[in-house]
């Protein structure tokens, strides 16, 4: 099992949603993947989610998302987290996705809320549990109701919570409220989805991120977890508001389209989207490095 695991931060407290590197025709860049891993890795990753929605995984093949995992294990499996994104809308599907991980030696689940076809809480209950039930790994939810249009009730945490492999949850709801009474009720390991709230929800239990700007200010992020958690709040609130510009400007528009350019500003491996996702327009870019210096990136 990689390092840094604590029933209380099971999968470390700073990880980055890798982007999936494609090469110039379109192809899976798995060279590119393992590069990319080891420069996260180095800046101060305890984990990476991989096959999540920043990786694109709605493009990409069963075999794709397979041998991804297998390329990223290779490269830093040994010093970091390697959680591969299973979710889908479809349970049977994401039991096969499920499993093929565990095969290729993953070390955890990430599992998005099924989207678009709106099951009701008990559907969602019965899919995070058949997907708990279908391995040994340890399962990370995923609670993003602006994109998968169903929340996860807080009573429905608490019932999960009952599982003895699902440990933890990724945040995106944007709800203070019902994440406190989420964490004091469910006892997960409650990681924060939301850049712009990485700092308010350590506040209130959080102990660690699922970050998309961790692609270009790791360092940083975590600095904010290690002063908070050492008790120096104005330290970390201090380098939050220092990072709001980068927090902005990286959400403008899709966070993988920005990430991808983002990274190849910086040399970094990234290549091209896969539709429908698009670059982004040169006004779009030149914004972005507007933003990314304000918050102190190097390009």
């Amino acid at each position: 099992m990689a390092p840094t695991s604590t029933p209380q931060t099971p999968f470390g407290r700073v990880l980055t949603a890798m982007v999936t590197p494609f090469t110039a025709d379109g192809a899976l860049d798995l060279d590119g993947a393992q590069r990319l891993a080891s420069h996260l890795v180095d800046a101060g990753n305890d984990g990476l989610i991989i096959n999540g929605t920043t990786g694109e995984s709605p493009t990409t093949s069963n075999a794709e998302k397979k041998d991804l995992v297998r390329a990223v294990l290779q490269a830093v499996g040994d010093r970091a987290h390697v959680v591969a994104g299973v979710g889908t809308n479809d349970t049977h599907h994401s039991l096969e996705l499920a499993r093929a991980a565990e095969e290729t030696g993953a070390h955890g689940l990430l599992v998005v809320t099924p989207y678009y076809n709106k099951p009701p809480q008990e559907g969602l209950y019965r899919h995070f549990t058949a997907i708990a039930d279908a391995t040994e790994l340890p399962v990370m939810l995923y609670d993003i109701p602006g994109r998968s249009g169903v929340p996860i009730n807080t009573e429905t945490l608490v019932r999960l919570a009952e599982h003895p492999r699902i440990v933890a949850n990724k945040d995106a709801k944007g709800d203070l409220g019902r994440a406190s009474w989420a964490i004091a009720r469910s006892g997960l390991a409650w990681y924060s989805g939301d850049d712009m709230l990485n700092l308010p929800l350590l506040s209130v239990g959080a102990v660690g991120f699922v970050s998309v700007v961790g692609h270009v200010v790791t360092p940083e992020l975590r600095a904010l977890v290690d002063a908070y958690t050492a008790g120096d709040v104005q330290k970390a609130t201090e380098i939050h508001q220092k990072l709001l510009p980068v927090y902005t400007g990286m959400f403008r528009t899709q966070g993988v389209m920005t990430t991808k350019a983002a990274l190849a500003l910086q040399g970094l491996p990234a290549g091209p989207l896969r539709a429908p996702m698009v670059e982004l327009a040169p006004e779009e870019i030149e914004q972005l490095k507007i933003d990314l210096a304000a918050g102190g990136v190097q390009l």
